[in-house]
């Protein structure tokens, strides 16, 4: 066949992309195991992160170890509030339960109706973790709960973390959200988030209350406690965030284990 023709160069294309893709596909098969470790250490980091255990550019030994000394994970039943990590026959190892597989997997998860979905997640697991937080004496310091939902563009996926008194805001971060930069991507913006601290999500009768206003929040205000400024030129991601947190800490989300714990603790 002649190099000039244009079967050869059909013929040659065919084989480079072939052999690109091979190489691409061997890339991805043999750096699996880097690339779950990667992500793994970053869940590790934003949980660390939104306790206030680490400061930006942390180095991975040093998270790994403060993780392991400081954190705690357990999995609790969304449905029942119950922690069910040393069920056996539910998580026969506990390390590997995949929060987010199994939101699409139909025997872990369930369909939310619209009315219901505050958070705009159509699906929500039946298991969720949540992560302990110790001093260096080994007391409980905060509950980090998982949270998500739908801002403006994207889902946004984050981290509350509560003090033990189950109401008080310690902290809160979204890592990954593909919101517009400068307007509702400013939901990961160091300042916007260190409004949240110190900022009480429940009201008397324990119903979720913190709210993203539109504007500032009048410090004379009596609902103030409750209340955190609006991001600016971003409506529908500060009504996101408002809308997500009205979900996870309600009775779909973590308010039933919520509640046990508070009344164990009355106890």
């Amino acid at each position: 066949m002649s190099r000039d023709s244009i079967g050869f160069t059909f013929l040659v294309s065919a084989a480079l992309c072939v052999g690109c893709s091979i190489l691409v596909s061997g890339a991805a098969v043999g750096l699996r195991d880097r690339q779950d470790l990667n992500k793994e250490n970053e869940r590790k980091k934003n949980i660390l992160s939104v306790a206030g255990l680490i400061q930006p550019g942390e180095g991975a030994q040093n998270v790994m170890q403060i993780y392991e000394d400081r954190v705690k994970g357990i999995i609790v039943d969304l449905n029942t509030g119950k922690v069910v990590t040393d069920d056996q026959e539910l998580f026969p190892n506990p390390a590997e339960y995949d929060q987010k597989a199994a939101i699409d997997n139909p025997k872990m998860s369930m369909e939310i109706k619209p009315i219901d979905d505050l958070a705009g997640i159509k699906r929500r697991e039946n298991y969720s973790w949540v992560y302990l937080i110790n001093d260096e004496n080994g007391k409980l310091t905060q509950y980090v709960l998982p949270i998500r939902g739908k801002g403006l563009w994207s889902t946004m996926w984050g981290f509350i973390a509560l003090e033990t008194n189950l109401n008080t805001v310690a902290g809160l971060t979204f890592y990954e959200q593909g919101e517009t930069p400068g307007l509702g991507g400013e939901v990961d913006n160091p300042k916007w988030k260190a409004q949240w601290k110190g900022k009480e999500v429940y009201n008397k009768e324990f119903e979720p209350e913190i709210e993203v206003i539109k504007g500032s929040v009048n410090p004379e205000s009596a609902n103030a406690i409750h209340e955190v400024d609006g991001l600016s030129g971003a409506t529908i991601t500060s009504r996101g965030v408002t809308h997500l947190l009205d979900f996870w800490l309600g009775n779909l989300g973590f308010r039933p284990y919520l509640e046990q714990v508070r009344e164990q603790g009355e106890k």
